[in-house]
């Protein structure tokens, strides 16, 4: 049985308002409504790194959602960039995105996303990874970049859908979905299974 079938009857609701998760998860197939949820997104640098961190948010997204029926289903997700032991979250300012692809550029990085499904019942976690690795940007890409798109909602400060992915990304490992905000693949897997 497909999976649009057998969520027929299942109240599906997205706990982003990323439009790029909305456009991938309508890309499943699957019918659903939004929310917004806010949470408090700090974590401890020194206890969580690399999909630890995002599978503890996007976990904590999940529970935040307090108004669940029995035949909801939520979905929350989260993501980060991770490079030179670091994680790159988003970026808050112009100078600050300027750094954060500095640090990308030349160099190979992991994108982790974590999705969380929760449901009256049960809940379950799952991560995936994406290596992803930049050419050298001049100061003059990266600012043409950072002014023209704006990525102050994205982590590390850029989307691989946008101008920067299609001059700066010399290689990728792994799933082109995943980097975007939602590793569809594993969803759709997850899903089967729920």
């Amino acid at each position: 049985m497909l999976l649009t079938e057998k969520l027929k009857d299942t109240n599906i609701i997205l706990a982003s308002q990323s439009p790029r998760r909305k456009e991938l998860l309508a890309g499943l197939g699957l019918q659903f409504s939004t929310i917004s949820l806010n949470i408090d997104e700090t974590f401890d640098r020194n206890e969580f790194k690399k999909e630890q961190i995002t599978e503890y948010l996007s976990a904590k997204k999940a529970k935040a959602y307090t108004d669940i029926q029995s035949n909801d289903l939520i979905i929350t997700s989260d993501t980060t960039v991770w490079v030179d032991d670091e994680s790159l979250e988003k970026a808050s300012n112009r100078e600050e995105a300027y750094e954060m692809i500095k640090k990308l550029s030349g160099k190979r990085h992991s994108v982790y996303t974590s999705v969380t499904i929760r449901s009256l019942e049960k809940e379950v976690t799952f991560s995936d990874e994406t290596q992803v690795t930049f050419a050298d940007l001049t100061d003059d890409e990266i600012y043409f970049y950072i002014d023209n798109y704006k990525p102050f909602d994205k982590a590390g400060a850029y989307g691989v859908q946008e101008w920067i992915g299609y001059i700066g990304v010399d290689n990728m490992n792994g799933s082109y979905f995943n980097v975007m905000g939602l590793p569809t693949h594993k969803l759709y897997k997850e899903l089967v299974k729920f």
